[in-house]
């Protein structure tokens, strides 16, 4: 029911910067995560960038655009507009994920969602290919203990997802619009309870997926949870599923958590993508914010393409390259699945010419 490999990963599907890189060549990432905004109208208990602080700093977006054009000609393919803060709180935000659109990125966006209001949701639906909004409960008042906001915001989140659906239709966009929860103690006995709210909304999935501690994050309460303990909800949720929704409960995921290595011993998906803060930052991997040795520079300082190329990067990547142990990175981080898959192209066992 992953349709989307959500679970999983997609360099598969890119070739041709494989091949490059396997070549020893230079190539510019293919999917870029940006954080438009450092402030955020939710302080979730889970926050894994809480030690970033919610700055209430937002991206230049005279800058941000000239940037993303320039991106789009060096071929950089997805943008997700995330990161430390709420996206939508960046006033300029639907003329920049209009812009980026137009720049021949495709647009993703990952938010609380409660400031998707119908004019912005008009605006975005047909320059973005996804939106999945960050849901963790089925009820106002555990929403609001684990979001650590009002519970007014689960009421005025089902409402702006509602129209958005509802305008999507309308509009005839193929915005795909989802929600995504961690899974914790809290909200566990509400899973299925909001696997059957977003249904109804008529979202096209409920992604279920463990916490992962940061290692600089300020809270760890929950760098124990045992999701041993949760098995039985995936085929309790798998009834929820159909041909028009499905519930993508991250059971490898989870699997891997207690798992004693990591199958690969040196990162190698950093030169496949790279994170931009809310201050403008370029860093190689946003386990490592804050670390100097992997800021790249600055978009308000040089192009895209003078960062990507210059000594700092450079010096960075040949660090990962010969020094830097995975197993002091954060378990499960987004680009795990990547190096599982490149460790192995690069480390092939015996026979793998008898396909």
């Amino acid at each position: 029911m992953d349709e989307f490999r959500i679970d999983s990963h997609k360099l598969i599907f890119h070739p041709r910067e494989l091949s490059q890189w396997l070549a020893g060549e230079e190539v510019y990432p293919i999917y870029l995560e940006i954080s438009p905004s450092g402030a955020c109208n939710h302080r979730c208990t889970f926050c894994a960038l809480d030690f970033m602080e919610y700055k209430p700093r937002f991206l230049d977006t005279a800058i941000l655009k000239e940037r993303l054009t320039e991106m789009g000609k060096l071929g950089v393919k997805s943008v997700m507009y995330g990161g430390e803060g709420e996206p939508f709180l960046h006033k300029d935000i639907g003329d920049i994920i209009v812009h980026t659109k137009e720049s021949g990125i495709d647009v993703g966006i990952t938010t609380n969602g409660v400031l998707l209001a119908q004019p912005l949701a008009e605006k975005i639906l047909g320059s973005t290919s996804w939106i999945k909004v960050s849901m963790n409960a089925g009820t106002p008042e555990t929403y609001a203990k684990v979001h650590r906001t009002q519970p007014e915001d689960f009421h005025r989140l089902v409402r702006n997802l509602t129209g958005a659906v509802a305008l999507q239709s309308d509009l005839g966009t193929s915005c795909t619009i989802g929600a995504q929860t961690v899974l914790l103690p809290e909200n566990a006995a509400e899973v299925e309870t909001l696997a059957s709210v977003v249904k109804e909304i008529g979202l096209r999935y409920l992604v279920v997926k463990p916490y992962s501690q940061h290692h600089k994050s300020y809270t760890s309460e929950y760098s124990s949870v045992d999701y041993d303990a949760f098995n039985h909800l995936k085929d309790k949720l798998a009834v929820f599923n159909d041909s028009t929704f499905s519930v993508i409960f991250r059971e490898k995921t989870m699997k891997k958590m207690k798992r004693v290595v990591r199958g690969y011993e040196r990162c190698l998906a950093l030169p496949f993508w790279s994170y931009i803060d809310s201050g403008g930052n370029v860093w190689g991997c946003s386990a490592y914010l804050g670390d100097e040795a992997f800021r790249f520079g600055s978009i308000h300082e040089n192009t895209f393409k003078d960062i990507w190329l210059g000594d700092r990067r450079r010096a960075c990547m040949q660090r990962v390259a010969t020094e830097l142990d995975p197993e002091g990175c954060r378990m499960n981080c987004r680009m795990d699945e990547i190096n599982l898959y490149l460790w192995e192209l690069t480390h092939p066992s015996a026979h793998v010419n008898f396909i």
